[in-house]
C-alpha cells in the first residue's frame, strides 16, 4: 500500500483542510507532517465552522486514525486549547489522535525569541506569525531541541538547559524576559498531552501500510513558502513539499502514491515577500472580499491578486503532482474577465520557468478571458459548469499538463465537485 500525499501549491490558505475532511473517508488515516501551529485549516459543514492548527483535518469523518508527524512542531498550550475546543464539540480525541515521540514542542522562550528576532530585522522582518515556529525548527536543526518523548526521559533537567539558553539569548539582544505564568501554563500543557497515545509514529504509519491500510499525509502552508524551493527568505521553516512527507513521517519516497496538488483559483499571500501577480487596485481589494481573505489564525488581510502559472508549473515540477484541486472558483463567480499570468518577463527577456529570485523586475504576462458571471455555489455536477469557465479549467489543465479532478464552489464540504474524467 501506498500513502497519498496533499499539499498546497500557492503561497499557503489554499483550502487544504476542506479538501482533507472531503477525502478522508476514503482513507484509513490522515497524517500531518509539516509545520505548526502558524498553519490554520478552516472546515465548514452542518453549519458550523472551526480552524484546526495542530490537529489533522480527518478528525470529523469516520473515527479514521488522525497522526501528528514527527516533522511537526508542537505548543502544547495551544494544542491544549485547540483539543479541549474539538472535546466540548463532542470530538473524542483521545480515541482517535496519535502524536509521535519526535515531535520537536515549541517552548514559551521560542516565541520570545521569534518576536525579537522580528524586531532585529527592522524593515526587512520575514512577516511571521509569532508563534515561535522558526525558533523551534532553528533548535532541532542546531540539536538543541526538546521532543515530545523527552516528556518521559529526564524533562526537567532538559527543558531547565534549554530554557536558560533561550533567557541568555534574549539578555543578549537586550530582551529583559518575563514568563513565568506562560511557562507554568506550559508546564500543565504538558501533563495534559501526556493523556494522549505518543508513539513511534514511522513505526505505526509503515505498519499501516503493511497491514493494507490506506493513509492520506496532510501538508501545511504552500510550496513557495518551502525553505528550500520557496521565495526565499520569505519561507516558513519546514519542508513543504511532498518530499517533506517522507522525512516528516518516516515514510520512503517508493511509498508514495498520488500525490494532490491545492490552488486557488487566483493567487493570495500573508507576509512580506515577492508577489509577482499581486493586484494593489480595487480587483484585488474585491478579490480580498469576496474571498475573506484574512488569516484563520493571524487575522491578517491577505495581498491577493491573479493566478500565477508560472509558479504554479513550478510547484507542479518540485512535487510530482498528479492531480490538481481548485479551490475558491466562486470567488471570481461576478468578474467580467480573469487574468492568468502565463509567463514572466525579466530584464526585457521572456521566461516561462520560476526564477533563482522573484525579488525585483519581474512583470507577468496575462492571458485575458471571459468571465462566467455565473453563481456557482448551488451547482451540484460539473454539466452545469459554465462554458466560459468551463474553457478556464481547459485552459489551466493545458497549461499546467495536469488533470483538474475537483473544483470547490465554496466554504462548505457539499460545495465540491468531482470531475468525470
Amino acid at each position: 500500500m501506498k500513502v497519498d500525499v496533499l499539499l498546497g501549491l500557492q503561497w499557503g490558505d489554499e483550502g487544504k483542510g476542506k479538501v482533507v475532511d472531503v477525502l478522508t473517508p476514503r482513507y484509513d488515516a490522515v497524517a500531518r507532517f509539516q509545520g505548526g501551529p502558524n498553519a490554520g485549516h478552516t472546515l465548514e459543514f452542518e453549519g458550523k465552522k472551526y480552524v484546526l492548527r495542530s490537529i489533522p483535518s480527518g478528525i470529523f469523518q469516520h473515527g479514521q486514525v488522525n497522526i501528528i508527524g514527527n516533522g511537526v512542531v508542537l505548543d502544547p498550550v495551544l494544542f491544549q486549547e485547540e483539543a479541549q475546543g474539538l472535546e466540548k464539540s463532542g470530538i473524542n480525541l483521545k480515541e482517535i489522535l496519535k502524536l509521535s515521540k519526535k515531535v520537536h514542542l515549541i517552548m514559551p522562550t521560542h516565541r520570545l525569541l521569534d518576536a525579537a528576532n522580528e524586531k532585529a530585522k527592522g524593515g526587512a522582518k520575514i512577516g511571521t506569525t509569532g508563534k515561535g515556529i522558526g525558533p523551534t525548527y532553528t533548535d532541532k536543526v542546531s540539536r538543541n531541541g526538546i521532543r515530545l518523548g523527552d516528556v518521559f526521559h529526564n524533562f526537567n533537567e532538559k527543558y531547565t538547559n534549554a530554557r536558560n539558553r533561550h533567557v541568555a539569548m534574549l539578555e543578549s539582544m537586550g530582551e529583559t524576559p518575563e514568563f513565568a505564568e506562560l511557562e507554568q501554563r506550559w508546564l500543565n500543557a504538558i501533563e495534559y498531552i501526556k493523556g494522549y497515545e505518543i508513539v513511534d509514529s514511522e513505526h505505526l504509519i509503515n505498519s499501516m501500510l503493511r497491514e493494507g491500510k490506506s493513509i492520506l499525509c496532510e501538508g501545511a502552508q504552500g510550496t513557495l513558502l518551502d525553505v528550500d524551493f520557496g521565495s526565499y527568505p520569505f519561507v516558513t521553516s519546514s519542508n513543504t513539499i511532498c518530499a517533506g512527507a517522507c522525512s516528516g513521517l518516516g515514510v520512503a519516497p517508493n511509498k508514495i502514491g498520488e500525490v494532490f496538488g491545492i490552488f486557488k483559483a487566483y493567487c493570495t499571500r500573508v507576509g512580506s515577500g515577492p508577489f509577482p501577480t499581486e493586484l494593489f487596485d480595487e480587483t484585488g481589494k474585491r478579490i480580498r472580499d469576496l474571498g475573506h481573505e484574512y488569516g484563520a489564525v493571524t487575522g491578517r488581510e491577505r495581498r491577493c491578486g491573479w493566478i500565477d502559472l508560472v509558479a504554479l508549473r513550478y510547484s507542479i515540477m518540485i512535487n510530482g503532482v498528479t492531480q490538481l484541486i481548485m479551490m475558491k472558483s466562486d470567488v471570481l463567480d461576478d468578474f467580467d474577465e480573469i487574468k492568468a499570468c502565463v509567463g514572466y518577463k525579466i530584464n526585457g527577456e521572456e521566461t516561462r520557468d520560476f526564477p533563482f529570485s522573484i525579488e525585483e523586475g519581474i512583470e507577468p504576462i496575462y492571458v485575458t478571458m471571459p468571465g462566467w458571471k455565473t453563481d456557482m455555489t448551488q451547482f451540484k455536477s460539473e454539466s452545469q459548469f459554465p462554458k466560459e469557465f468551463a474553457d478556464y479549467i481547459k485552459f489551466l489543465e493545458a497549461e499546467l499538463e495536469t488533470p483538474i479532478t475537483i473544483v470547490s464552489i465554496g466554504p462548505d464540504r457539499e460545495q465540491t465537485i468531482e470531475r468525470n474524467k
